[in-house]
């Protein structure tokens, strides 16, 4: 009866029930691999281990785990910085970023309290360990401007050309003023600065609540991702979104919704934010009681934009590829306000492709509209796998999801919605 389309990569999430629709297991949400208060990780790999840095907590001032593989077992080692920088006070230190020199020493950026600004600002400390003891560099902050709120969640970041970069967050919404992600090119010691600093992306969406933080980029073979965090960490609101760009300096573009929330995640993990990005792997901390436990969750790249295993990314159907039906536009409540109608005919169908970051198992949630009674479409994944897809009637435009289990190929794979009984519209397809 009504219309159907393209496709869209986006983030979102909803509860559903489950019908009867495929046998394959449903995905398997991210587990906590360090049970722990262990927040703002940070990991890197040296040879065959792997080694992660958090806020201060209980075994110190920059805790430091260490494991033979990402997903563990993590054992916490102890402090990583047990010395003081001379310029900070008395205080919990945030957000360290440990990278390798070209020298073979390790870098470590962090945040601690300036005794002489009263806030919070951007150090540096260095190694020839990454178990530490680190040693702090300098006797003052790399930055520390008071006027703009102090500065806050440093990151590196080493470009295909061999240049090195500071991103760093000025903590705005400390003070009232914008927050912003701030880019500084550094030279091999990084420390030293080149150039001035620029500004890559600052907060001006509801969902962020005035705070953006913890910048992350990735260089990607089209374009640079830039991951960060928004809203108030001390809650469920909290989250990972992104930002891209065709050059290094920008024009960033942030993503239409965010990459990992609460609600993406089913409610598995609470307040996923602080990420950090290793090779095929998202480490990220998430709310268990009063502490942020580490999380990891396997990052695939969807024509070089983002995917993470578990979360789920909406695929619009109006942007699919239809045969013998429609696209409706301005329909009420939908997502991006179009959906796919006229799939009434026996060769009326919808293709949408979906990525997986890995095979397995996966679930897909299917947005759909029926008022004419309870509907039903077939359901084909890559050509051969078939069932059933089930839509109660539950009024047009009042768009309800219903969720598909689905083994899928790592890489793209194509989702086909057929028609089968009377008549049902499609809205979105949301893979986890």
């Amino acid at each position: 009866m009504r219309l159907l389309g393209r496709l869209f990569l986006a983030f979102t999430a909803a509860t559903v029930c489950l019908p009867t629709a495929g046998a394959a297991a449903a995905t398997v949400a991210p587990a906590p691999v360090i049970r722990a208060d262990f927040p703002d990780p940070d990991v890197i790999q040296v040879g065959s281990t792997f080694y992660a840095y958090s806020t201060s907590s209980r075994p110190g001032r920059i805790p430091v785990a260490s494991a033979p593989s990402a997903t563990g077992p993590w054992t916490v080692r102890g402090d990583a910085l047990p010395a003081k920088p001379s310029w900070a006070g008395d205080g919990g230190f945030w957000a360290p970023d440990v990278s390798r020199l070209p020298d073979g020493r390790y870098l470590m950026y962090f945040t601690g309290p300036s005794t002489a600004t009263g806030r919070m600002c951007v150090g540096a400390a260095t190694s020839a360990n990454p178990l530490g003891p680190f040693q702090p560099a300098g006797g003052s902050p790399l930055v520390c401007d008071a006027d703009e709120g102090g500065d806050i969640d440093p990151s590196s970041f080493v470009d295909t050309d061999g240049k090195r970069y500071l991103l760093y967050k000025n903590d705005g919404n400390a003070v009232g003023r914008p927050t912003i992600l701030w880019l500084q090119q550094v030279a091999a010691d990084g420390v030293t600065f080149v150039g001035g600093r620029t500004e890559l992306i600052r907060d001006d969406r509801p969902e962020e609540a005035g705070v953006i933080e913890a910048p992350v980029l990735v260089k990607r073979p089209s374009q640079y991702v830039l991951f960060y965090s928004g809203g108030s960490y001390t809650g469920n609101s909290y989250f990972t979104g992104y930002a891209v760009s065709p050059s290094l300096t920008g024009r960033y573009t942030k993503a239409y919704r965010p990459l990992m929330t609460t609600a993406t995640f089913d409610g598995a993990v609470q307040g996923p934010g602080g990420t950090d990005v290793l090779g095929d792997r998202a480490f990220f901390h998430g709310w268990v009681g009063d502490a942020r436990h580490l999380y990891t969750a396997a990052l695939g790249w969807a024509g070089d934009y983002p995917v993470v295993r578990g979360s789920r990314v909406r695929y619009e159907a109006e942007r699919g590829s239809l045969n013998r039906a429609t696209v409706r536009t301005g329909a009420a409540g939908a997502s991006q306000g179009a959906v796919v109608a006229k799939i009434d005919h026996a060769d009326s169908w919808v293709d949408v492709r979906v990525f997986a970051p890995v095979a397995g198992a996966y679930t897909a949630h299917v947005a759909y509209a029926a008022g004419y009674g309870d509907a039903q479409h077939l359901m084909t994944v890559n050509g051969t796998t078939r069932f059933t897809l089930d839509y109660p009637d539950r009024g047009w435009d009042n768009w309800t999801q219903v969720p598909a289990r689905l083994k899928l190929n790592a890489g793209w794979n194509t989702l086909r919605l057929q028609h089968r009984t009377r008549w049902a519209e499609l809205d979105h397809i949301e893979i986890a």
